[in-house]
C-alpha cells in the first residue's frame, strides 16, 4: 500500500466505497423496504442463499431427511443478498442482523425464529437428536469445534476472501495477513484430522457440516479460486476429510439448494419444496422446459 491512511477523528460513511458488495453495505440495521416472506407447507421455512453459511443448513436438512427424519421436511426460499433481499421487512423480522440463513420453525406455537447458522444447526440437531456425538462425553468437543468454526471463518471469508477476491484493488498487507491466518487454521484442522476420522472422532456431526461448508469447500477449490495460492493440497488430512464428506449424497443435494450462481445450472435449485424438485426444478431443466 503506497499511501498512508490517517483515520479521521470521527468515521463517516461514504456510500461509494468500492468493492463488489459496496451497493448493499451500510452502517445501520433495519429494513430498507416492505416485503413479507413467503411461507410454504412444511414445518420448517428456510430463507437463505448457498453461501458457506447457507450450505450448512441445507446440508443438515438433507442429511436429516436421508436418515429418516421425515418431520425435518422444509421449504427453502432464495434470498438474493446481491439484490438486498435480506433487508426486506419480512426477513428482518426473522433475522434482525439481516444475514442468511434464517429459519422459522412452525412446529411450535407460536413459530420459533432462529438465526445464525450455528444456532440453526444446534436447534435442528437437538430437535431430532441426530448428528450429535454418540458418546455424550464428546459433546463438549463437538461444541468446541462448532464454535471454533463460527469464530474462525470470518477471518477466512471477511478477511482473506474479501481482500484476495473482492476488494477493488489487490493490497499486499491484508492479503498476507489473512492468508497467514487461513493457513494457520488449515494447519489446526490438519493436525486434528491426522488423529480423527471426523471432528469428534468416528462420528459425523454438525461440527463437520459447519466446518466443511467453509474449509472443506476451500480445499476442494470452490472458494475464492485460492486453492493453489494457499497450497491446500499440502493439508492431506483436511483433503481426505473434505472429499469423504463431499461424496455424501445429502451433501451434494444440500449444496444445490438456494444456489443462484455458478456455470453449472444442473447444480442450481433456487427453491426447494419437495424432494422431487432435485429431479425436475433445477435451472437447467427449467430453461429447457
Amino acid at each position: 500500500m503506497s499511501d498512508t491512511y490517517t483515520p479521521p477523528k470521527v468515521w463517516t460513511w461514504e456510500q461509494n466505497n468500492g468493492g463488489q458488495f459496496a451497493n448493499i453495505n451500510r452502517p445501520i440495521a433495519g429494513p430498507t423496504h416492505d416485503k413479507e416472506l413467503e411461507v410454504g407447507k412444511h414445518p420448517h421455512q428456510l430463507y437463505s442463499l448457498a453461501t458457506p453459511n447457507g450450505v450448512k443448513v441445507t446440508v443438515l436438512f438433507e442429511e436429516l431427511l436421508a436418515a429418516g427424519h421425515t418431520e425435518a421436511e422444509y421449504d427453502a426460499y432464495l434470498i438474493n443478498i446481491g439484490e438486498g433481499a435480506q433487508f426486506s421487512s419480512g426477513f428482518v423480522n426473522v433475522n434482525p442482523n439481516s444475514k442468511i440463513p434464517a429459519l422459522m420453525d412452525h412446529s411450535t406455537t407460536p413459530p420459533t425464529r432462529i438465526f445464525e447458522s450455528g444456532a440453526i444447526l444446534l436447534h435442528l440437531a437437538e430437535k431430532f437428536n441426530a448428528f450429535l456425538p454418540s458418546d455424550p462425553a464428546k459433546r463438549p468437543e463437538m461444541m468446541s469445534w462448532l464454535f471454533w468454526q463460527m469464530g474462525s471463518a470470518p477471518y477466512l471469508g471477511g478477511g482473506f476472501g474479501h481482500f484476495y477476491a473482492y476488494a477493488p484493488e489487490k493490497w499486499e498487507y491484508p492479503i498476507n495477513r489473512f492468508a497467514m491466518e487461513t493457513k494457520r487454521q488449515l494447519d489446526v484442522l490438519d493436525r486434528h484430522l491426522a488423529e480423527n476420522t471426523f471432528m469428534t472422532g468416528e462420528d459425523y456431526t454438525i461440527a463437520d457440516i459447519a466446518i466443511w461448508s467453509w474449509y472443506g469447500q476451500l480445499v476442494l477449490g470452490r472458494l475464492y479460486s485460492a486453492a493453489e495460492f494457499l497450497d491446500v493440497a499440502s493439508y492431506k488430512n483436511v483433503m481426505r476429510w473434505a472429499e469423504a464428506i463431499d461424496a455424501r449424497p445429502a451433501v451434494k443435494r444440500g449444496r444445490m439448494v438456494n444456489r443462484a450462481f455458478g456455470d453449472d445450472l444442473s447444480m442450481q435449485l433456487h427453491e426447494r419444496h419437495d424432494a422431487s424438485d432435485f429431479d425436475t426444478k433445477t435451472q437447467d431443466k427449467l430453461q429447457d422446459s
